[in-house]
């Protein structure tokens, strides 16, 4: 066996990788070569070292709406221009708790990043919940700052500074005086640290808090890393279509997982079938993040058979199981695109196959 391939304990099965005896599943991947665990490294700086070089040529970001695209230099000027303004312009400091409540835009992944860079720690919400759902959040979070919208600002307490993102202010932040004006010396984050709190769906009970670690992303990024060199290159531009809610798990890793690999982010602002549909047509979406009801939607629905959907690749699909009746169905309709099932808080990816075994 080759130098760092993983040794499997005679008892477990070298399919899955499940011990029965010990209950506990073995990787059956090569060890991801990850930076030391006590090298200072924020997620953010781990995740923008592996944007391919040369920058991609195309946009980092697009609102599917307007049309306005952010480019790859601009995207981290804005991301580098911003955390300098946060510790400058708002008072935030490593270890604050950033409430994070807003609409997907073109804003929300630079104030991600801005902040993971900086070592504050990203706390995004639902904007769609009531406020009393809000107010669980943020006991839970104790934020020292928010950032919101104009239209969902009424729903944060009063006591809580706030930062609107589409104010005046907040455009200043991320213009190039606000770079000039920034401290020299750069935050000394490390891996440890707590780097964003996330929240559960509330489906067994209320609303819970799961705090993710620096480290965590970077072995997560590093794995997305991993495992798109070992796919062959496509002949369209990668282009991501989300579809899923920045604020969950699964859009804020997808939008990590993008920037990662250079890829192509299309926002909606809200989600409509239709206009999904559309948006892929319009923008040559190679892969979209999905939940299982949008896959068995697009399965049955008579106007995605009428669109041109021959861009896409791959869908993601997680949140939930996957029914193989339904990829099956799925696959039946568009057998040029592949599901992935996508797991999170334990880093995994199984490639569906309808083949028996």
């Amino acid at each position: 066996m080759a130098a760092g391939t993983p040794q499997l304990p005679p008892t477990a099965d070298p399919r899955s990788g499940f011990c029965r005896e010990t209950k506990v599943f073995h990787n059956l991947r090569d060890p991801l070569p990850l930076p030391p665990e006590s090298l200072p490294l924020s997620a953010a700086s781990f995740a923008l070292s592996l944007i391919p070089s040369p920058l991609p040529a195309q946009p980092a970001l697009v609102d599917a709406a307007t049309g306005a695209a952010v480019s790859y230099p601009d995207f981290l000027a804005r991301i580098r221009n911003l955390a300098a303004a946060l510790r400058t312009g708002a008072g935030v400091s490593r270890g604050d708790v950033a409430f994070v409540l807003s609409p997907a835009g073109l804003d929300v992944p630079v104030l991600y990043l801005a902040l993971l860079s900086i070592g504050a720690v990203v706390s995004p919400a639902n904007p769609l919940s009531a406020p009393s759902e809000i107010a669980h959040q943020i006991r839970l979070s104790n934020p020292s700052v928010a950032f919101t919208t104009t239209a969902t600002a009424s729903k944060l307490p009063a006591y809580l500074p706030t930062v609107l993102l589409d104010s005046p202010r907040f455009r200043s932040f991320i213009s190039a005086d606000a770079a000039a004006a920034a401290p020299q010396q750069p935050v000394e984050v490390r891996q440890s640290d707590t780097a964003a709190i996330l929240y559960s769906s509330g489906t067994t009970g209320r609303v819970k808090g799961v705090a993710l670690t620096h480290r965590n992303f970077v072995a997560m990024t590093a794995a997305y890393h991993s495992l798109t060199r070992e796919e062959a290159e496509d002949d369209l531009p990668p282009v991501v279509l989300f579809t899923v809610p920045l604020f969950h798990v699964f859009g804020f890793m997808m939008a990590l997982r993008a920037v990662v690999l250079g890829e192509t982010i299309v926002l909606m602002e809200r989600f409509h079938f239709g206009a999904m549909l559309r948006v892929v047509e319009r923008y040559r979406v190679t892969y979209m993040p999905v939940s299982p009801p949008l896959v068995v939607a697009m399965a049955k629905s008579d106007e995605a058979a009428r669109r041109d959907l021959s861009s896409l690749r791959v869908l993601g699909c997680g949140g939930a199981p996957l029914g193989r009746d339904v990829a099956e169905r799925f696959a039946a309709r568009f057998p040029h695109v592949e599901i992935v099932q996508v797991r999170f808080y334990i880093y995994s990816v199984v490639r569906l196959n309808f083949q028996d075994t």
